[in-house]
């Protein structure tokens, strides 16, 4: 988990900074998670990986400021995924109970973002 969500993510901002630093121009928008904020029961890892990806981004971001690139990230809840298919009903009742419009988010609507 903390390989692909937290190593994945600082090694592509490490190669796309240098490039988008050197142009003086770019914007990376790292996706994150809620869990990564509030932290969800039975999802320890995961979250963990993605509090990491918040605290990376804000970094990275404070180490190229003033350069024109741009190092942001965003947090959704809980989005229809594959891996969210392999929750158990449990877990996503969990999860949907704390947002406001009370369902799933969309691939797409995070796309957008």
């Amino acid at each position: 988990m903390l390989s692909i969500n937290l190593n994945g993510v600082f090694y592509a901002n490490r190669a796309a900074v240098r490039k988008m630093k050197s142009a003086g121009y770019g914007r990376i928008v790292n996706i994150a998670s809620i869990a990564g904020k509030e932290g969800n029961p039975l999802a320890a890892a995961y979250s963990a990986s993605k509090a990491a990806v918040i605290g990376v981004t804000k970094s990275i971001g404070k180490d190229v400021a003033g350069s024109g690139v741009l190092v942001n990230c965003i947090a959704p809840a809980v989005i229809e995924t594959p891996l969210v298919a392999q929750s158990t009903e449990e877990h996503i009742a969990y999860m949907t109970s704390r947002i406001p419009l009370a369902r799933l988010g969309r691939p797409e609507e995070v796309a957008s973002l």
